[in-house]
């Protein structure tokens, strides 16, 4: 990958993350209370400092609350990231978190790299520019899908088989040569259809932290891993472990590679996706991407001190569902999965807390721009709304095929 500088142009607002075109990539990113950012571009995902830092002006590179650029000349896969200068000393007051010193994740971003991450130097006072979690520049064109559309297999006839991508072939014993991925997934669809199995459930496959976890390994004593993935912090990409080649740009193409086999085989493919916090923790937890982003819109905060969360979700933090922003965020999330990964449905972890607004209260109707999504009719939803594991409603949208 060239390291060379690139020439910028003002760039637009939408769409949000970072799109490429056959002249560059324009970049746009939602801050309302920041006062300053910086794009940073890695020539390699591995690079522990950015080749290139440009500093957006917020009078040509600002409209409303969307900070965007166009970098002339820049391809697919090159890595980037944010940092966000704000206020953030009165954050019992405030809510903001707003700190240089961490890079910060694009949202939007559809490939994530965590070659250098450390989710130690996410936390604390100190520059993490060299450790962090990179985006990457995905080009969602010209993948050949071979004419796959939705199965609309009728419910009354759908077997649901619940699987982790990552567990489900890991055993030496499954016989794959691709353990642990998509690709891994693929070499077992003849069992799952001797099993008579039509849809597969997924658990979360949006980006995870793996080091996620405090605890030890009783034997070895070495940290365990963060394996179930139920703390995203990248709602728009396929995790990075699942991939044959994420430091190349491949976690795109290895999803839709898997849901194209998976449909040509008759079985449909739902994902289990967690909107209702974040894999970011609580006042102690590192900061990734919302929190240095816009802390006090994407999270609920305690109304007294807002340098803590309201954690309705048990895990910390619980996201701010029904803020304009993060609806968008939310709608637009599936109108990715289904449109251009062609998910079958949704299963939504802890779907209650989508029913709460920007103070923590019920609304009488929350996220009411789901029922307008323009996704296939064929498209469902679950919503979980005690644990993981319990499913109180199932409902098809009745809206238009894709």
């Amino acid at each position: 990958m060239t390291s060379d500088i690139y020439h910028i142009e003002p760039g637009v607002a939408h769409p949000l993350g970072a799109v490429p075109d056959k002249h560059g990539v324009n970049f746009s990113l939602f801050s309302e209370h920041a006062t300053s950012v910086e794009l940073l571009l890695f020539a390699r995902h591995d690079d522990p400092e950015p080749f290139q830092v440009i500093l957006l002006d917020p009078i040509q590179h600002r409209t409303f609350h969307f900070w965007h650029v166009y970098v002339l000349g820049l391809r697919p896969a090159m890595q980037y990231a944010y940092r966000l200068g704000g206020p953030h000393m009165d954050v019992y007051r405030t809510g903001d978190r707003f700190h240089r010193n961490k890079v910060v994740l694009d949202p939007y971003t559809r490939g994530i790299t965590t070659s250098l991450w450390s989710r130690a130097d996410a936390c604390g006072s100190g520059d993490n520019v060299r450790t962090c979690m990179r985006g990457m520049v995905v080009d969602l064109s010209g993948y050949d899908w071979e004419g796959d559309r939705p199965l609309n297999r009728p419910m009354s006839e759908t077997v649901i088989y619940e699987l982790h991508v990552g567990g489900f072939t890991r055993s030496p014993s499954s016989g794959c040569h691709s353990p642990g991925t998509f690709a891994g997934l693929i070499e077992k669809i003849p069992y799952l259809q001797d099993l008579g199995i039509t849809a597969v459930e997924l658990l979360p496959v949006f980006n995870f932290d793996e080091q996620d976890a405090p605890f030890l390994n009783p034997v070895d004593g070495k940290p365990l891993k963060n394996v179930w993935g139920y703390d995203p912090v990248a709602h728009f990409a396929p995790h990075p472990t699942y991939c044959l080649a994420p430091e190349k740009g491949s976690q795109v193409r290895d999803f839709r590679e898997m849901v194209k086999a998976l449909h040509k085989a008759g079985i449909e493919v739902i994902l289990d996706v967690v909107f209702n916090h974040t894999g970011e923790g609580d006042h102690l937890g590192p900061t990734i991407s919302f929190k240095g982003i816009d802390n006090s819109i994407y999270y609920v905060l305690n109304s007294t001190n807002k340098e803590r969360y309201v954690n309705y979700s048990g895990c910390g933090n619980t996201f701010k569902c029904n803020h304009p922003l993060v609806v968008k965020l939310i709608t637009d999330c599936l109108e990715f999965w289904a449109k251009e990964m062609h998910v079958d449905g949704f299963r939504l972890d802890e779907g209650s807390i989508l029913a709460r607004g920007g103070d923590g209260r019920t609304l009488p109707y929350p996220l009411t721009s789901i029922d307008f999504l323009p996704l296939s009719a064929s498209t469902f939803l679950r919503s979980a709304f005690l644990s993981f594991s319990t499913f109180l409603f199932l409902v098809r949208f009745l809206l238009l095929h894709r």
